[in-house]
C-alpha cells in the first residue's frame, strides 16, 4: 500500500524513496539500475532523482564503484563526502532511516573506512549472510563474514550474536573510488560506463566487505522483510487479493495479484501466490516461487507492459505485420518527438485531450479523432490537462523497437 492518508499502492521503489525524504527532505537520492529501468523510475518519481545507468550486469561491486564515479565525476560530489547505499526491496519502517543517517555520519566523522548495518535476526534464516563478532588474537573486538548458511549454522551464529548483513553499506566515497583503481583500474566514470561489459564480475562483499579491517557495525533491531521474493512479498501484503479476484473458502494462505482485465478464480488452494500480468501468469507453491529466477531468465518475448518517463503502453495485439497497443499519456507530458523507417502508424484518440504534432503540423485532438503517420514522418503527441488515452496501430512487416529515430522539438 501506499501512504497511510492515501490508500493507493505504490511499488518498492516509490515507497523507499518516499520515507526517505519524509526522513530527510534534503536527502539526495541516487538510484543505481539498469537502462531498461529509467523511463520506469521517471515515471515514478519524477526527475527529482539521480539515476547511475548500468549497461548490464556486472553484480554489485561494479556497480557501487560506477555509481559512486557518477557522483563524483557527473554530480560533483566531493570525494571526502559520505554515502549510504541501500537494496529498494526491503519493507522497513522509519527506525531503519534513523539507522541510516547514523550509518552516514559514523562514515563521515568516524575512524572506520567502512560501516555496516547489522540487522537482528528474527529466526535462522539461510538466506542471508552473517555479521559474527570474534576476538582478535590481540584481544580487539572484531568482525567475521559468512555466506549464506544452512538453519543449523544459522542457529549456531546467532547464538554467538551475529547479525544478518542486509547489504547496506557507507563509506566516504574516496574509499570505493580507491577500491575500483585498485580492483578495476580506474575510478574514472566516462571509462568505467564505456569499459562496463568487461569489468571483473565480483560482488560487494566478496571484493570490499570480507577483506576490510577497518569496519563498524551499526545494529538496526527493527521491522526487516526482504520483499526480493514472491514469497516474502506477500507476507507484507495487507490483504490477500489485488485486483480482479474470486476465491473460495476452501483456499488457505493464497494471494492473488491480477493486473490484468479479467477475472481470477482460484478454488482449494493452499499455500499458493498467483500472480498475473501483460507479461505473463505466475501460479506457484510459496516455498517454490523463490527458484523462480532461471526459469523467468529462459523466456524471451515481445514487451508487453512498459512504463515510460510520459506513462505507459500495454500490447494488446500481435499479428504478422501488425502490433496493436494502448498508450496511456500523463497530465501535460508527451512523448518524443520522433519517426520510423519500416512503419506506418495510426493513433485513435479514446479518451481525454490533446495536441499532436505531425511533421510540424500542430492539431488538437479529442476522443475518436483518427491521425495517421506514414513511415519516415516525424510525430508526437502532448496529452492535456486531464491526460490522455489513445489506441496506436503499427503496420509494417519489421516492427521492432530500434526502429526509431528522435528529434529535437521544433520552437
Amino acid at each position: 500500500m501506499g501512504p497511510e492518508d492515501s490508500g493507493d499502492y505504490e511499488s518498492m521503489v516509490q515507497r523507499i524513496f518516499r520515507q526517505i525524504k519524509t526522513m530527510d527532505p534534503d536527502a539526495v537520492v541516487t538510484i543505481a539500475t539498469s537502462k531498461s529501468q529509467v523511463s520506469a523510475i521517471h515515471n515514478q518519481l519524477g526527475t527529482d532523482v539521480g539515476i547511475s545507468v548500468e549497461p548490464c550486469r556486472r553484480d554489485t561491486f561494479a556497480a557501487i564503484a560506477l555509481a559512486t564515479a557518477y557522483l563524483h565525476d557527473v554530480k560533483g560530489v566531493p570525494a571526502d563526502e559520505a554515502v549510504v547505499v541501500c537494496p529498494v526491496d526491503p519493507y522497513v519502517e522509519d527506525d531503519y532511516f534513523r539507522t541510516l543517517k547514523a550509518m552516514c555520519e559514523t562514515a563521515q566523522n568516524g575512524s572506520k573506512d567502512l560501516v555496516l548495518m547489522g540487522i537482528e535476526p528474527t529466526y535462522p534464516s539461510e538466506k542471508y549472510g552473517y555479521i559474527r563478532p570474534k576476538q582478535k588474537e590481540e584481544g580487539a573486538g572484531a568482525w567475521g563474514f559468512t555466506e549464506k548458511p544452512t538453519a543449523e549454522k544459522a542457529k549456531e551464529y546467532i547464538a554467538e550474536g551475529a547479525l544478518w548483513n542486509g547489504g547496506v553499506f557507507a563509506f566516504k566515497l574516496s574509499y570505493v573510488l580507491g577500491k575500483a583503481r585498485e580492483l578495476l583500474g580506474t575510478d574514472d566514470y566516462e571509462t568505467l560506463f564505456g569499459g562496463y561489459a568487461e569489468l571483473k564480475k565480483i560482488s560487494f562483499d566478496y571484493a570490499v566487505v570480507e577483506q576490510e579491517t577497518s569496519i563498524e557495525v551499526l545494529r538496526y533491531s527493527g521491522t526487516w522483510k526482504d520483499l526480493g521474493t514472491w514469497n516474502t512479498l506477500t507476507e507484507a501484503m495487507e490483504e490477500y487479493t489485488i485486483g480482479d479476484v474470486r476465491r473460495n473458502k476452501t483456499c488457505t494462505n493464497v494471494h492473488v495479484i491480477n493486473e490484468l482485465d479479467v477475472p481470477i478464480l482460484v478454488m482449494g488452494g493452499k499455500d499458493l501466490v498467483v500472480a498475473a500480468s501483460p507479461e505473463g501468469i505466475l501460479v506457484s507453491d510459496k516455498e517454490q516461487s523463490s527458484y523462480i529466477k532461471p526459469y523467468v531468465d529462459a523466456i524471451d518475448q515481445q514487451i508487453m507492459f512498459a512504463e515510460k518517463s510520459w506513462g505507459s503502453y500495454r500490447v494488446m495485439d500481435v499479428e504478422e505485420g501488425s502490433m496493436t497497443i494502448k498508450v496511456t499519456l500523463n497530465p501535460g507530458h508527451r512523448m518524443n518527438y520522433h519517426s520510423h523507417e519500416k512503419r506506418d502508424e495510426v493513433w485513435t484518440v479514446i479518451a481525454g485531450t490533446g495536441t499532436t504534432l505531425v511533421d510540424g503540423m500542430v492539431q488538437p485532438v479529442k476522443p475518436g479523432d483518427v491521425v495517421t503517420m506514414a513511415a519516415g514522418c516525424k510525430h508526437t503527441v502532448i496529452a492535456g490537462e486531464a491526460g490522455l488515452q489513445l489506441i496506436e496501430v503499427q503496420l509494417g512487416t519489421e516492427i521492432n523497437a530500434a526502429d526509431k529515430k528522435k528529434y529535437e522539438m521544433p520552437m
